[in-house]
């Protein structure tokens, strides 16, 4: 059974920061598709059409057939560990910081033998469970898990060095007075973050949930934070920027308003202050301490979540302007994710679907509480992926997006 991960001291501020080291990145443009599986937390390999073979590793062709129709599926991703082997030396430098690493060879039920790295719950010669992961140089890598959940199965160090798991870090939620600010501060103390600092941009606003929230629990912590003033953000960084480990984006303007229909842009101005020009500024100002911390122990920085829309993928005319921020957004944190990947620090984008909030009070059901937004993004966290899509929705409209992006645009025009 896995060793409980254990707080960890207070660093010696005497100590060098380690830097951050990642581990091998060269990929085939085939082995990608594994990466496209891993980000969004499925498992799929390569299944031939015409002799129906699962193959792995990826290939342009069919191994066994020779076929060009090679598709990626959903497969069985159960099978037998065969043979492990614990690495005590390494050439590179990432693995030899982090030696000893165990690895194993599994046979596939689904057809194909595989080397993956092996959970410390794993026997040899039992059956296990692969998972997709993103290695920190935002890679895919094959994981052998136990059967079934052992205790404190994530805190084994080599999955964390494979996840975002909240626990034991500190997280800023940058709009703690949202619905979904305060429903994902409870979420990330329930998971068991060290501390959550909570952005206040309306520090003269009272608003009852809050005070209670904050009351509640000491690893709260309330901090001035307007995403759109460069001097507050700039300050805050200058505070609190080296210690945090975790950053959530939950700042949000949305309002109803296309286009023809305006005689100004003061809306979209607005809508592209918070959602796209304060995202940029968080990620000046907290990004570099990130990146300087990403391999800071067991505790290092390891994710920036921006909470997006569905709609940044499928405008709304109705909110055109809304819309065009969360597009223009998810376009900046593209950018993000890779001056990011650098350090090792993951970016996970969330695409909900109309949330349970105040801006929403007119919008029909399906909506999604802000609490099971909250938990997604927990969970995202903790399986390391890189997109999360949040409510029948958002599942729905990416579906339907895949298979026909036309329909989609013409069907919420009307």
């Amino acid at each position: 059974m896995t060793e409980p991960l254990v707080k960890p001291k207070k660093k010696n501020p005497v100590l060098r920061t380690r830097l951050a080291t990642l581990p091998p990145v060269p990929r085939s443009r085939s082995a990608l598709g594994l990466t496209r599986a891993a980000a969004e937390g499925v498992f799929e390999m390569q299944v031939c059409a015409d002799c129906g073979t699962v193959q792995y590793p990826p290939r342009e062709v069919c191994g066994s057939c020779l076929s060009e129709h090679v598709a990626w599926k959903p497969v069985d991703n159960r099978g037998e560990l065969i043979a492990t082997t614990t690495l005590r030396h390494s050439n590179d430098l990432y693995f030899r910081e982090r030696l000893p690493w165990r690895v194993g060879t599994v046979k596939m039920a689904a057809g194909p033998s595989v080397v993956a790295h092996v959970h410390e719950d794993c026997a040899e010669g039992g059956t296990v469970r692969l998972t997709l992961k993103l290695d920190r140089s935002g890679q895919a890598v094959l994981h052998a898990l136990p059967e079934k959940d052992t205790p404190n199965m994530n805190d084994a160090p080599q999955l964390r060095e494979s996840t975002c798991d909240p626990k034991f870090r500190r997280v800023l939620v940058t709009d703690g007075k949202s619905a979904t600010g305060m429903a994902v501060a409870r979420a990330m103390l329930e998971a068991g973050a060290n501390a959550v600092f909570l952005g206040d941009a309306s520090t003269w606003k009272t608003v009852p949930a809050f005070d209670k929230l904050v009351a509640s629990d000491p690893r709260l912590q309330v901090v001035e934070l307007d995403v759109t003033d460069t001097d507050s953000v700039d300050r805050l960084a200058a505070s609190i920027g080296g210690k945090v480990e975790i950053l959530v984006n939950t700042a949000d303007y949305l309002r109803d308003g296309g286009i023809l229909n305006r005689k100004d842009v003061n809306l979209a101005r607005d809508a592209m202050e918070v959602n796209v020009l304060g995202l940029m500024r968080l990620a000046q100002a907290f990004g570099p301490g990130m990146c300087f911390r990403a391999a800071d122990g067991s505790n290092n920085a390891v994710a920036w979540v921006n909470i997006l829309s569905i709609h940044a993928h499928a405008a709304l005319p109705a909110r055109g302007a809304w819309s065009a921020s969360k597009a223009a957004a998810l376009s900046l944190s593209q950018t993000l994710r890779a001056e990011l990947r650098g350090a090792g620090v993951r970016v996970m984008n969330v695409f909900p679907g109309p949330v349970d909030e105040e801006w929403e009070q007119l919008t029909p059901p399906p909506k999604i509480a802000p609490s099971g937004l909250a938990k997604a993004i927990v969970k995202g966290l903790q399986d390391g992926v890189e997109d999360v899509y949040v409510g029948d929705i958002a599942e729905e409209l990416r579906t339907r997006l895949r298979e026909n992006h036309k329909a989609v645009e013409r069907e919420l025009g009307q």
